[in-house]
Formats: structure tokens, sequence, C-alpha cells
């Protein structure tokens, strides 16, 4: 089963408009404790993220005048950042989505790679902001109760009946044997992939090689 963006994403998104305010940000973000704000047109569609980051420049790196000729573009938006005023001209852009249908898996990895915390959930249809996809609604996943993780598992196993699964803190241990060499990795590969498993600890035997090992050239 794969775990989606709707099964544990925050409902409520916070937002601004892109005229709002630096103070009205910093209120924003005090009252509901969030890092971020999604800036949002005016039909509610997200056209960028106000972080935490965006706003500090402001102080960490004051305007300054004039601004050197050859700083590299990064150094040009911190500039224009620091000199903004309103949400339109303190965002990042565009703004990074996941829709409700988002496997929970791809979303993570985009967290990851974009370095951001949090993601704004948008309506697939109007585009409009429907939610929030914070990292510790990611880290929900982590927290499945261990029958459910195992009634998934055993679903994987050819006869759930001849194998021994214990889970702990996410987990996974097995002991059984199965036909087919091949079949140990691939059933161990299965087992990380379901949603809520931390790590996979095996031992498992095979009967027969199906593995193509090459020689090392002489």
């Amino acid at each position: 089963m794969s775990i989606q963006v709707k099964d544990v994403m925050g409902r409520v998104a916070i937002t601004v408009r892109e005229n709002a305010s630096f103070a009205d940000i910093v209120a924003a973000m005090k009252r509901y404790a969030v890092g971020a704000v999604t800036v949002i047109d005016a039909d509610r569609r997200p056209v960028g993220i106000v972080s935490e980051d965006d706003l500090l420049l402001k102080e960490a790196r004051p305007v300054r005048h004039p601004v050197p000729l050859f700083e590299s573009r990064r150094r040009r938006q911190e500039h224009r950042k620091a000199a903004g005023v309103t949400a339109a001209q303190l965002m990042t852009t565009p703004a990074i989505t996941v829709t409700p249908g988002t496997p929970v898996r791809d979303a993570a990895r985009l967290m990851r790679d974009e370095r951001i915390k949090q993601l704004p959930v948008i309506d697939p249809v109007t585009g409009r902001v429907s939610g929030t996809l914070h990292q510790r609604d990611v880290l929900r996943v982590f927290t499945r109760p261990a029958a459910e993780l195992e009634a998934e598992i055993n679903a994987l196993l050819p006869d759930p009946a001849a194998f021994w699964v214990e889970i702990d803190g996410g987990v996974v241990h097995i002991r059984g044997t199965v036909e087919w060499s091949s079949q140990v990795v691939d059933l161990a590969a299965a087992i990380r992939r379901v949603e809520g498993v931390v790590d996979v600890v095996t031992d498992l035997s095979y009967d027969k090689e199906d593995l193509l090992i090459v020689p090392p050239l002489m």
C-alpha cells in the first residue's frame, strides 16, 4: 500500500497574499507557529513561499548601494529579498507543490532534494491550495502500528506461514526459506519499500541458486 499525501497532510494552509507586508508575514508565522507561509494570488493559487530564512536576509545581508555588478545570481536574489517589503518581493518562486495523490515517499524525496521543510498541497483540478505537508507529517508514516506493517509484509510472502516475522521500532526481522536465491534479494527490497519500514534484517535461506556470479578477470 502506498501512503499518499492526503493520508498525512495538514488540512489547513497558512497563506498570505502577494501584497502582504513584512510585518504581516512575521505575525502569521508567529500566530500559527510555522516556519514558512505560502504566497497565493487572487485565485488562491500558490505563486511562491516565504520562509524564515527569506526574512532573516533583511538582518543578515543588509542592502548595499550600489550592488556589485558581477555578483552571482544567488547573491542578487538575496539582496533583492533583503530589500523586499512585501510577500511578492520576499518570496522564493516558483512554489514547489504536491497534490493529495502524490505518494509520501515522492514528497519526502522532493523535500530532501529541494532542502525545504514544507510543501503546499494543491487541488489537481483547480490548482488552489488545499493544505500543507510538513516534514513532521512525512515522519508519521514511521509510526504505523506493527500489526498493520506485518499484514502488508505478509501479503508479499509466498507462504506467510513458512516465515517468522518480527517488527521492532519499524525494523523488520524475517527468517525463512525461499526457493531461489534471487527471491532473497527481491523480498528484502520489497519489504524495504513498505511505507513505515525503517530497515530490514534478513535471515533467509534458499534451495536453488539462480544468481549469476561472474568470475574476476585474470
